[in-house]
C-alpha cells in the first residue's frame, strides 16, 4: 500500500523552546516542526544536548531572519565541576585527568576579572565548526585532533554565583561564537585544578529570556489537546527578534516598489544602519539597509503572512 505523503502547513512565526536536557538542538526542532507540521522550519544556532534553555525556533518566513538571532549576544548560567577535566569540556566526555581542589570563592572572584571583557578563544574540538567539510566533533570521535585558530569573543558579564566544596555556578553574558566549555575549561587551567561544565543553561538570546519560553512537555500537551493549530497559539511574530532594530513605514505607493526589489526614501529613516520595515497597514514585510544616498533598499523580503 502506498504511503500517503504529508501535506505541511505553512506557518510562520518564532517558538521559544526551553530545550530539555539531552536534546540536540536540531533534534528539538524537528519535534517542535511535528508538531506543528509546519512546512519550513530552522534554529538559531546550537546548544549541546547537556544545555538547557532559550532556543528560538524558526518557522516559514521567520526562517529569513534566523541569522540576526545567531549573531545576537547570548547569557547562560553554568556550574563548574572544578577538579576534574573531560574530553569534551563537560560531563558527557570521557574523565582525563583528577586533582585536588584547593581554591575557594576568593580565589575565584580574584581571578574572573581576567576574563571579562574582549578575550581569546580556542574553539574545542568537540564543536560543529567545520574542517575540510567535517564537523570537528566528528574529527574528535575519530580520534583526530586538528589545529585551530583562536578567536576574539566578549565576555560583557562573568559573575560568581554560588561556589559550594569543589562547584562553582557562575552566570555569563557574551558575544555570539562564545563557547562556555573553553571559558570553563580555561578558569580551570588557570586556577590550578582543571574544570568542565556540569550543568548549562541558556538564559538569553538576544532580545528573548527564559520567562518567555515554552516547554516541550507543555507543547506535547496542547497538541495532544487539540492537534497542530492549537499549537499556533505559542507562534510570536517573525518580526520579534528584531524588535530593537529601528522601525520604517512606508506609504502604499513606496511599499509596492519596495516590495518588487526597488530602493524607496522613508521620512524619519535612520541615516545608516539595518532596519526592519512596514507597509502602510503596519504589516511587517521585512528588514532593509540604509544605502549612502539615504534610501532604503531591501534585504529580506516576506510573503503575506
Amino acid at each position: 500500500m502506498a504511503q500517503v505523503k504529508r501535506i505541511r502547513r505553512n506557518v510562520s512565526g518564532i517558538i521559544l523552546l526551553d530545550k530539555p536536557k539531552g536534546f540536540s538542538s536540531n533534534a528539538a526542532l524537528q519535534k517542535v516542526r511535528w508538531l506543528l507540521n509546519a512546512e519550513k522550519a530552522g534554529h538559531t544556532g546550537s546548544l549541546d544536548p547537556l544545555a538547557t534553555g532559550v532556543l528560538p525556533l524558526c518557522f516559514g518566513e521567520a526562517t529569513k531572519f534566523s541569522q540576526y538571532l545567531l549573531d545576537a549576544d547570548k547569557g547562560y548560567e553554568t556550574v563548574m565541576q572544578m577538579g576534574v577535566t573531560t574530553t569534551t569540556a563537560d560531563a558527557e566526555g570521557e574523565v582525563i585527568e583528577r586533582r585536588d581542589v584547593t581554591v575557594g570563592r576568593a580565589d575565584i572572584e580574584a581571578l574572573l576579572p581576567r576574563f571579562r571583557g574582549e578575550i581569546s578563544q580556542i574553539p574545542p574540538m568537540y564543536s560543529a565548526l567545520k574542517r575540510d567539510g567535517q564537523p570537528l566533533y566528528k574529527l574528535a570521535r575519530a580520534g583526530e585532533v586538528v589545529e585551530r585558530e583562536a578567536r576574539s569573543v566578549t565576555i560583557a558579564r562573568l559573575e560568581l554565583l554560588a561556589c559550594e566544596g569543589e562547584q562553582a555556578r557562575l552566570s555569563v553574558a557574551c558575544s555570539k561564537g562564545t563557547y562556555i566549555r573553553t571559558l570553563v575549561e580555561d578558569l580551570g587551567q588557570a586556577l590550578g585544578c582543571g574544570a568542565h561544565v556540569a550543568e548549562l543553561r541558556r538564559t538569553q538570546a538576544g532580545p528573548f529570556s527564559l520567562a518567555q519560553t515554552v516547554s516541550l512537555e507543555e507543547l506535547e500537551q496542547v497538541h495532544a489537546e487539540g492537534g497542530n493549530e492549537a499549537v499556533d497559539r505559542f507562534l510570536l511574530p517573525s518580526d520579534s527578534g528584531l524588535e530593537h532594530w529601528p522601525k520604517v513605514q512606508f506609504s502604499e505607493h513606496s511599499a509596492f516598489y519596495w516590495l518588487h526589489g526597488q530602493p524607496v526614501r522613508a521620512p524619519e529613516a535612520p541615516k545608516f544602519g539595518m532596519v526592519r520595515v512596514y507597509d502602510h497597514t503596519a504589516r511587517f514585510i521585512g528588514i532593509g539597509e540604509v544605502s549612502d544616498d539615504a534610501r532604503i533598499a531591501p534585504r529580506r523580503l516576506i510573503r503575506s503572512e
